[in-house]
């Protein structure tokens, strides 16, 4: 369960803006492992992991885009009922503050993905581990 470097970029919410982002990444040969789009008015936070976080940074920097590298912890995780509460229950009951989180799985697997962002990710580890 490691600790991974995320990169978080705010891009303007319209058509297209997205599409041509991830193109520089696949141009660069950059996988992208996860991502999560959120979105406000005007803009949109993208988070990414990817599979070379640097040279993803400094190509996003390249084209004057606003990027964030953030660590979080990625984690599998069973993919049955009340997993998820567990985790977030035992990361409450420790004082580890969630500040988001985004996870995958579908109903054919047996785990799925999860990301999340706490204010203490070594903690955080220590505690999904049990």
């Amino acid at each position: 369960m490691p600790i991974q470097k995320q990169l978080s970029v705010f891009l303007p919410n319209r058509p297209g803006v997205l599409a041509k982002t991830l193109s520089i990444l696949s141009e660069a040969s950059i996988n992208i492992i996860a991502l999560a789009v959120h979105d406000t008015m005007d803009n949109a936070v993208v988070r990414f992991l990817v599979d070379q976080p640097t040279k993803a940074l400094l190509l996003l920097e390249q084209e004057e885009l606003y990027v964030l590298e953030q660590d979080v912890v990625v984690a599998e995780i069973g993919n049955r009922a009340g997993e998820l509460a567990r985790i977030c229950q035992s990361l409450a009951e420790a004082d580890i503050n969630i500040a988001y989180a985004y996870c995958t799985g579908t109903k054919d697997q047996d785990s799925g993905t999860l990301v999340l962002k706490t204010d203490s990710p070594d903690r955080t580890i220590e505690i999904i581990s049990r």
